[in-house]
């Protein structure tokens, strides 16, 4: 029997099932009056229940202790192994949560307008909500099964969200030039075929978490992250041990945050609404794989156990971010399409946050904070910038980078949500992202002493590319360009969404400069060597206002993201078929042994046998006879008679 204390238990499953619950009669009324009138006001219901998971995240941050300290929720469900549904309500989750609801509430705001004729809004604001409710059971899950449903639920959602448009019938859903091939291949991606990418690429990693959390149970006896004795745990498996779950769990978030070598599938979620890639982006999905990874190292605290094995893994954890960081800021330098841009440097960002909290390892909690905020100041600048780019795409009707002064005349709100995030999220000196990058650069210059300066030259590398990039989707947006815009008119909610959004970033500023707990942060950013990279970055996005087009050969392979898609679409499935090949001769194989070998040689035993047993006694003497001189001869060849 489940026993519930009911005050939390009502605000818990408030939280969580408020989404869902109002998502259904969109849903259903969609299903029974398809494209009725009526039914198209209903979606302010799913938002209005996205609005009461605000409230309660925001119940639980000013409620449930210090910011500082860990409130724990067990409810008993399998008590005999030592299972329970736990929720914790610590730093990282108390503002996550947060986060994740206020973005996803105003995201929603956006989608009553931006999706206002789409023709299956049951289906959209059902898998957009259960995104928004899975994500929040990740982020306030202390158990790692729980947080494997919420973690099924979020890809689940994405399948549902990026194969939205399924018919493939809008050449606008579509990612690269549609028609366009290289060595015979489809360089171009349907809202149908990402949708499956996305599914498939996502499984490769979370076949092997689910086995390494299975792994966890049996050596640790917990899945409760705080209560795992993660010293004890390493010492028992052994160096490699460690690091074969370490890793095998590490491939989730790999894959779901798109990190080297799987990348792709996040450039092709791009078929997908925008209000779901500005989502998928900043606050759920791929934001929930290095979530996850700061949780696990908040609690593993790795900067106290020496072990081969777990440091093995936070080096590889550091330089496949740190290399993810820097390919993905290189691929959006050259990318066109509004969204496919974002897209790169969102991978690109979610490197730093994974080499950041990596660096941990050697420089202790503050490098996870640094990681931490990094997340949530890129969260606020990524969406917002998404949001501006599906406010340009339904203006324009063109999913690529076009524009000019006039639109920036007609869409001044979203001109000016732009110069705020591109300025605040580039770490130019003093603006939002430059106190967490200043303190990002005091971290990996912390790692010199292990590995030289590579992280740090590899960090300020991606970090000058970025600023530049960003000032290109500004310049070609807004600046550069003759696009003369016919306005639709309307609007209003969405430039609400995004200008509430951009001007968080002003708000985080605020919080850096003030509040003492970041006093580090401000410090690093004084420093001479954090104001060289400040100004080497503002230099480099001066450069992409003015020159925003990489008009080379260089320039066009960074905008085929350096045929990796390529390599994706030819490789995967011959992989994928000599895969099934090996299975299939395997199958061959049992079938042959199982069903032929194995009964032909019993059937041939058996009248071997039946032949032998034919009651002669002569025909047994001889035999004995037979068996006797060739044990004999036997024993003379070995020597043991001699």
């Amino acid at each position: 029997m489940i026993d519930f204390p009911l005050n939390e238990a009502t605000l818990i499953a408030t939280l969580l099932l408020a989404p869902i619950i109002s998502s259904l009669p969109v849903a259903f009324a969609w299903l029974m009056e398809p494209k009725r009138e009526w039914t198209r006001n209903l979606p302010i219901i799913a938002v209005f229940g996205l609005f009461i998971s605000l409230i309660c995240s925001l119940y639980i941050l000013f409620n449930f202790g210090k910011l500082e300290g860990a409130v724990k929720i067990p409810f008993d469900w399998l008590p005999g192994y030592n299972i329970s549904f736990v929720f914790i309500f610590d730093y990282l989750s108390k503002i996550m949560g947060v986060l994740t609801a206020f973005i996803a509430f105003l995201i929603g705001v956006y989608g009553l307008e931006y999706m206002k004729h789409d023709y299956r809004l049951g289906w959209y604001w059902f898998f957009f909500n259960l995104f928004t409710a899975s994500m929040l059971l990740v982020v306030y899950s202390d158990n790692l099964l729980m947080l494997l449903i919420g973690w099924e639920g979020l890809g689940l959602a994405s399948w549902g969200l990026i194969g939205h448009w399924f018919r493939d019938d809008d050449d606008m859903s579509f990612v690269g030039n549609v028609g366009r091939k290289i060595a015979g291949i489809n360089y171009f991606w349907s809202p149908s075929l990402g949708a499956w990418r996305a599914i498939s690429t996502i499984r490769i990693g979370d076949m092997p978490m689910f086995f390494a959390i299975a792994a966890i149970f049996f050596f640790a006896g917990t899945l409760n992250i705080s209560e795992i004795h993660w010293h004890e745990l390493a010492e028992k498996v052994g160096a490699f041990g460690i690091f074969l779950i370490l890793f095998a769990f590490l491939l989730g978030p790999f894959t779901k945050s798109a990190q080297l070598p799987f990348s792709e599938w996040l450039m092709t979620a791009m078929t997908g609404p925008t209000t779901v890639s500005a989502l998928l982006h900043s606050a759920t999905m791929v934001a929930a794989g290095t979530y996850i990874f700061m949780r696990l190292s908040w609690y593993m605290e790795p900067w106290n156990i020496h072990n081969a094995g777990v440091e093995s893994i936070y080096v590889l954890v550091l330089f496949l971010g740190l290399v993810s960081a820097f390919y993905g800021a290189s691929v959006a330098l050259g990318c066109l399409e509004r969204k496919v841009l974002l897209a790169a440097s969102t991978m690109s960002s979610l490197g730093l946050m994974f080499a950041t909290a990596s660096a941990s390892k050697w420089v202790g909690e503050f490098a996870l904070m640094v990681a931490f905020w990094y997340l949530v100041t890129h969260a606020f600048a990524k969406a917002t910038l998404f949001l501006v780019a599906g406010h340009l795409i339904h203006e324009t009707h063109d999913r690529f980078c076009v524009g000019g002064k006039d639109i920036a005349k007609h869409l001044r709100l979203a001109f000016l949500a732009t110069i705020i995030a591109t300025l605040c999220l580039s770490g130019i000196p003093p603006l939002t992202a430059y106190w967490v990058k200043s303190a990002m650069d005091g971290v990996m210059h912390s790692l010199e002493h292990e590995f030289g300066l590579i992280p740090l030259m590899l960090l300020v590398l991606t970090s000058a590319i970025y600023s530049a990039f960003l000032a290109k989707f500004l310049s070609l947006n807004f600046l550069k360009g003759d696009y003369k815009l016919k306005a639709h008119g309307g609007g209003r909610l969405m430039s609400f969404a995004y200008i509430v959004m951009g001007s968080m970033l002003i708000l985080l500023l605020a919080i850096y400069l003030i509040d003492h707990e970041f006093h580090e942060f401000v410090e690093e950013g004084f420093l001479t060597s954090s104001l060289t990279v400040g100004l080497v970055v503002l230099t480099t996005y001066l450069i992409g206002l003015a020159k925003p087009r990489l008009e080379s050969p260089i320039g066009k392979a960074l905008g085929d993201r350096l045929y990796l898609a390529f390599l994706n679409d030819y490789l995967v499935p011959k992989l994928g078929w000599a895969l099934a090949k090996l299975v299939d001769y395997g199958n061959r194989a049992i079938d042959f042994f199982c069903h032929k070998a194995i009964p032909d040689s019993f059937n041939f035993a058996s009248k071997s046998i039946r032949k032998v047993q034919s009651g002669s006694v002569e025909r047994y003497l001889k035999i004995s006879v037979a068996v006797i001189l060739l044990l004999l001869v036997v024993a003379v060849a070995l020597g043991v008679i001699v």
